[in-house]
């Protein structure tokens, strides 16, 4: 008898070590196998190298217990990853970066809650580092550093996958069992770009308010800042007009989708022409014939002299508050002028080419082709992600209707093209559109969207997101409204009880109309460039 307790005790002891030690997916947190500080020293990548510089212990307190580890991939891609000590489950989340990169920004833990525990996290540069006041908008870097561009344009977020998974697989004994990406702006363009070059990489991507046209954007964001520029070098449209513009907006369109909430659900049901707003005697409150083209012009987007399309899209009518700062300036040049400035001079052609600027550009059918010869290494435009499909990777896509800075109806140009190629697309990419959201966050009724859980549920459970919540917060950070937003074409319906502040109250509804997307404009060609796939 005394034998048999033994070996029951014996296989009690090794059941509770193998559940210890199990991964994610059959229920416990992964252990370190390995110090944090042994985590210093030379990664062997495919084609490159990985360099851990620090890693340090940091004691559970602000964020959880980790290892907080810096190093970077030959020649020049930093990075910094955090490895949680006690709640690792298994899974890993990589983050985008916004701009032009150049910083090496912290990385947080996500608040997926106790179910799912840690999740090692990283960010990277992008393989420069900015200078001046707005680092992310420099690019000094890359005026004659040819690699440096590449990293920029596809290899940083690639590399960084592959140096992250391998100091995982030291810290815990294993790599991964599922890997994330999520990014928004030129995140979202980096997330498309590796479910497009890199497929492998990444379990599932999100990618917000994607910049993947990128060469064409940014022409457009020059497009923009030179729109609002007088004859007198100032901004013909102020920003002190635009909460006068917005109001008359809402009040024309709010009630078109059946509810009078302060969001309008689908801005291309909305035909407001700002002409009440003209100036006329006695009246101050007002917009002057200068001013009214210029919001006319806005909505309509960039087309060159012939009248053939810059881009795919124009400002939305429901935009206009975000249009502070970024196309109307406040105490300094407008983000649209500063991105676009920077990026004429430095990176918009190639390297034995002069630069251009602000001032000179030209919006014609040469100029567009022009920075696409070496904008085309970054564009992440490809509508082959058959590979990426095919290996099980989901594709999660959410834009804001009031993105003053990347456009929404770009996104559904491309989400329609992909639709084109495969029928079946809704089974593993979904765009979810939010309604007043503006570039990447922000907006005077919903404020913000965070879809990871939904991402996890899907590429873990096969559960796809039949809808995301968008929340709107007021400026202390409360929560005041929730707002369910639908899979692309769906909308968001009012059932007619309850507060129009909260998401139970709303279900799925189809569109008012017919759905067509995708649009003739200069960059169609674009879609068949795959761009440069390199280690």
């Amino acid at each position: 008898m005394f034998r048999w307790v033994v070996a029951l005790g014996l296989v009690a002891a090794l059941l509770a070590a193998i559940i210890a030690a199990s991964p994610a997916e059959e229920g416990g947190p992964n252990r370190p196998v390995a110090e944090c500080s042994d985590l210093v020293g030379r990664y062997e990548l495919p084609g490159t190298r990985a360099h851990v510089t620090q890693a340090e212990p940091v004691p559970d307190g602000v964020e959880r217990a980790h290892c907080a580890v810096l190093g970077y991939v030959e020649p020049a891609v930093r990075f910094h990853l955090k490895l949680p000590t006690t709640t690792y489950t298994g899974r890993y989340l990589q983050y985008g970066c916004g701009g032009f990169c150049g910083e090496l920004t912290t990385p947080g833990f996500p608040d997926c809650g106790p179910e799912i525990g840690g999740l090692a996290v990283a960010t990277t540069d992008d393989g420069h580092v900015g200078r001046g006041a707005v680092r992310s908008a420099d690019t000094r870097w890359a005026a004659d550093d040819q690699a440096a561009r590449d990293d920029f344009a596809f290899r940083a977020p690639h590399v960084v996958s592959l140096a992250a998974k391998r100091v995982i697989e030291a810290f815990y004994g294993e790599p991964p069992a599922f890997s994330y990406f999520t990014g928004c702006s030129n995140g979202g363009r980096e997330g498309l770009l590796l479910a497009q070059r890199y497929p492998h990489d990444f379990d599932g991507v999100i990618a917000g308010a994607p910049a993947n046209y990128h060469s064409p954007l940014v022409l457009y964001q020059a497009w923009l800042a030179r729109t609002n520029l007088g004859a007198d070098g100032r901004p013909v449209l102020t920003a002190d007009r635009l909460p006068l513009l917005h109001a008359a907006v809402v009040r024309h369109c709010d009630r078109i989708d059946g509810l009078v909430d302060g969001l309008i659900e689908d801005p291309r049901r909305c035909d407001y022409d700002p002409e009440p707003l003209r100036c006329a005697p006695g009246v101050e409150d007002c917009l002057t014939p200068a001013q009214l083209d210029v919001v006319r012009r806005l909505y309509a987007g960039p087309r060159d002299p012939a009248g053939r399309r810059l881009y795919p899209a124009g400002q939305e009518r429901g935009s206009e508050l975000g249009w502070r700062s970024w196309i109307a300036p406040t105490a300094h040049d407008s983000v649209s002028a500063l991105l676009a400035d920077h990026y004429l001079a430095n990176l918009a052609y190639p390297i034995d080419e002069p630069g251009s600027s602000l001032a000179d550009v030209e919006f014609t059918a040469e100029e567009f082709a022009r920075v696409n010869v070496e904008g085309v290494r970054g564009n992440a435009m490809s509508l082959d992600l058959d590979e990426f499909r095919d290996a099980g990777g989901k594709l999660l896509l959410w834009h804001g209707w009031a993105d003053e800075g990347v456009p929404p109806r770009a996104l559904l140009d491309y989400y329609e093209r992909l639709g084109r190629r495969d029928r079946d697309l809704r089974s593993w990419a979904r765009v979810f559109m939010v309604p007043g959201l503006h570039h990447c966050g922000g907006g005077d009724r919903l404020t913000g969207v965070d879809p990871i859980r939904d991402l996890l549920a899907w590429v873990e459970d096969g559960v796809a997101p039949d809808r995301i919540i968008a929340t709107g917060r007021d400026a202390g950070g409360r929560v005041v409204r929730t707002r369910p937003v639908f899979p692309y074409p769906l909308t968001a319906r009012y059932d007619g009880t309850g507060s129009v502040d909260d998401a139970a109250n709303f279900v799925a509804a189809p569109p008012a109309g017919p759905t067509r997307d995708s649009v003739d404009w200069l960059g169609v060609t674009l879609h068949r460039e795959p761009g440069p796939v390199a280690p």
